[in-house]
């Protein structure tokens, strides 16, 4: 039976992806309270994989995710999923939205219903939880000591933790989506597909103008389309920054391998998150100049070339 880790508590979306992932395969669930928690738990080899948020529509990525796969020992994404984001407000009954004093949910939630709570609530302040599904779940249990009186949460936790819904569909973005990761330790990777996605992040020899341009070269020349490019801070010192990138294709294929191959010379250090299935299935468009018959060919051609001189 394959254990999963994921955000917890029972409730967050997070749990609903592991599930759309899972289906009605035979699994145990390890909810953890941080996306650290969740991935330490599989580096420790308490768990088999763990699902974990990383980017969504509206505040692009999540940088605890992010960081958290940056550092630490390796590990490698092998799958992801999509999933639509829904909120609701709820608190203890007989509390009402209109004298609520605090609304708790997690950074990323906030930033999806800020405009509405502006209007519906004004007067009330933002709470940080640790995930959406805690701020039902802590509400609930010690409502005298969050700090706030409403939470925002998926209805699903809304219901679990036994809360009364005051508004529903509170999302500021009515097509908000949260894209999470399937992670694993670096013994496997699926088999490439031809609708893939190849997760890196870069570190720079040193920082000088035209030197992101040099890594993102190494894409552009291949034919290599990238879906995600952020930054994010080394932590060494002010002003160090790597960059986290998702781009279409595998390892496997030609395209993919060639590039990595011109980083890993001319970076300080690249980082291999994983080549995995991506979530929207759509076929990736290859040029013919790069196609993998390409590439294959020019190597035959300058194999030829060089038994010449042997």
């Amino acid at each position: 039976m394959t254990r999963y880790a994921y955000l917890g508590p029972e409730g967050t979306f997070t749990q609903q992806a592991l599930l759309s992932w899972v289906a009605d395969a035979e699994h145990e669930q390890v909810p953890l309270g941080s996306v650290d928690a969740a991935l330490d738990a599989l580096r420790a080899g308490d768990v088999d994989a763990a699902v974990v948020p990383i980017e969504n529509s509206v505040e692009g990525g999540v940088s605890a995710t992010l960081d958290a796969l940056t550092s630490g020992d390796p590990l490698v994404v092998v799958g992801e999923v999509l999933v639509p984001i829904t909120f609701v407000a709820c608190a203890r009954p007989g509390t009402a939205l209109g004298a609520a004093r605090a609304i708790g949910t997690h950074s990323h939630a906030w930033a999806q219903v800020r405009g509405w709570a502006g209007g519906r609530a004004p007067q009330a302040i933002y709470v940080p939880t640790l995930s959406t599904a805690s701020a039902a779940k802590d509400l609930a249990e010690h409502p005298g000591e969050v700090g706030y009186d409403v939470a925002v949460c998926a209805p699903i936790a809304a219901e679990h933790f036994g809360l009364e819904v005051v508004a529903h569909d509170i999302g500021d973005m009515s097509n908000a989506v949260t894209r999470f990761v399937v992670v694993s330790r670096p013994d496997w990777l699926p088999a490439p597909t031809g609708r893939d996605k190849t997760t890196v992040v870069l570190y720079q020899r040193s920082d000088r103008a035209g030197g992101l341009l040099e890594l993102l070269e190494q894409f552009a020349v291949r034919g290599i389309n990238m879906t995600r490019l952020e930054s994010r801070p080394t932590k060494e010192s002010m002003g160090s920054y790597c960059f986290s990138i998702d781009l279409e294709g595998h390892v496997q294929d030609e395209r993919v391998g060639a590039a990595l191959m011109s980083l890993h010379r001319v970076c300080a250090d690249v980082r291999f998150l994983g080549s995995y299935p991506a979530a929207a299935g759509t076929p990736i468009s290859v040029d013919p100049i790069t196609s993998d018959a390409a590439f294959v060919a020019a190597r035959q051609w300058l194999d030829r070339l060089r038994r010449l001189g042997g």
